[in-house]
C-alpha cells in the first residue's frame, strides 16, 4: 500500500485581527498560488483554517503565515489522504471563527488551562486527576459528530449547534461542580471557548484538551476513545491512525 501523498492540516489561533479583510485577500492569493484547497476563516477574534495539497505547498503556506508575528507559533495538526478532500479554496471573513454568540468569551485575552493528550490518557486510565478528583470528559461537538465516535463515557448534551452550548451548560452545571472537567472537540477551537465559559460560570476545575481529538489521535494510541472523529471534508470520519475510516 502506497503512503497517501496529500497533506491535510487544521489549525486555529485566537488573536486580534482588526485587518481581517486585508488578510483575506493576501491569504487567498497565497493559497491559490500554491494550488491549495480548503477553507480559511478570519474574524476579529482570530483565524481557523483547513487546507490540503502537496506537503511542500502546505508547509510553505504555513511558513509564510508564521512570518506574521501574530501567527509565529501556529502548530497545525497533520493527517494524510490519497486525494484532496476539498473541492475549492474558500477564504471568508466572519463575525466569529467559531460561532458561540457569547461576546464576553475572548480567548485571545486569556485561555483556560489545557491538558495535553498524554496526561488525559493517564487520567482516564487511573480514573482521576493528579489530585485524586474524578475526571469527566465533555464533548462540545454537535450530536451528529458525536455519533461517529467519542471518549468512553463522555458527557454529551446532544446539541445541534455550538450556540446551544451556553444554555446546555447552565442547565447541567450543578452535576459538574466537584469534578475535573476536560472539554474536547475535533481540533481544539470549540472546547477552548467552552472551557473559558465554564470557568466564567463558576466551575473551578476545567481544562481544554490541547489540540482536540485529532491531536489525541496523533500523540496517543487512541485508547479510551471509541469510533472515529468526524471531519468537515470529503473524508468524513478519521480513524485513530488519522486515515479515513473505512465505510461500512
Amino acid at each position: 500500500m502506497t503512503h497517501p501523498t496529500v497533506l491535510n492540516i487544521s489549525c486555529y489561533k485566537f488573536v486580534p485581527l482588526p485587518d481581517a479583510a486585508a488578510l483575506r485577500d493576501l491569504l487567498s492569493a497565497r493559497a491559490v498560488a500554491a494550488d491549495l484547497k480548503g477553507t480559511i476563516l478570519l474574524a476579529e477574534e482570530g483565524i481557523n483554517f483547513f487546507l490540503a495539497g502537496s506537503a511542500d505547498a502546505v508547509r510553505g503556506f504555513v511558513d509564510a503565515l508564521r512570518t506574521d508575528a501574530r501567527f509565529a507559533d501556529v502548530a497545525p495538526k497533520e493527517s494524510w489522504s490519497a486525494t484532496v478532500p476539498f473541492r475549492k479554496m474558500l477564504v471568508k471573513v466572519k463575525r466569529e471563527i467559531i460561532r458561540m454568540d457569547h461576546p464576553t468569551i475572548a480567548p485571545a485575552h486569556g485561555r483556560a488551562p489545557s491538558v495535553d493528550p498524554a496526561t488525559l490518557q493517564r487520567w482516564l486510565a487511573q480514573g482521576h486527576d493528579d489530585d485524586g478528583r474524578e475526571v469527566v470528559t465533555l464533548d462540545t461537538r454537535n450530536a451528529f459528530e458525536v455519533d461517529h465516535g467519542t471518549f468512553d463515557n463522555a458527557i454529551d448534551w446532544r446539541i445541534d449547534k455550538f450556540t446551544e452550548f451556553p444554555p446546555a451548560l447552565r442547565a447541567n452545571k450543578a452535576s459538574l461542580q466537584d469534578k475535573t472537567v476536560v472539554s474536547f472537540c475535533t481540533g481544539g477551537i470549540r472546547c477552548e471557548k467552552a472551557a473559558i465559559l465554564m470557568r466564567e460560570e463558576g466551575l473551578s476545575h476545567v481544562y481544554q484538551l490541547e489540540g482536540g481529538i485529532l491531536k489525541y489521535f496523533e500523540l496517543t494510541d487512541g485508547s479510551h476513545y471509541h469510533g472515529g472523529c468526524f471531519v468537515f471534508d470529503e473524508r468524513r470520519v478519521l480513524a485513530t491512525d488519522l486515515l479515513a475510516a473505512k465505510s461500512d
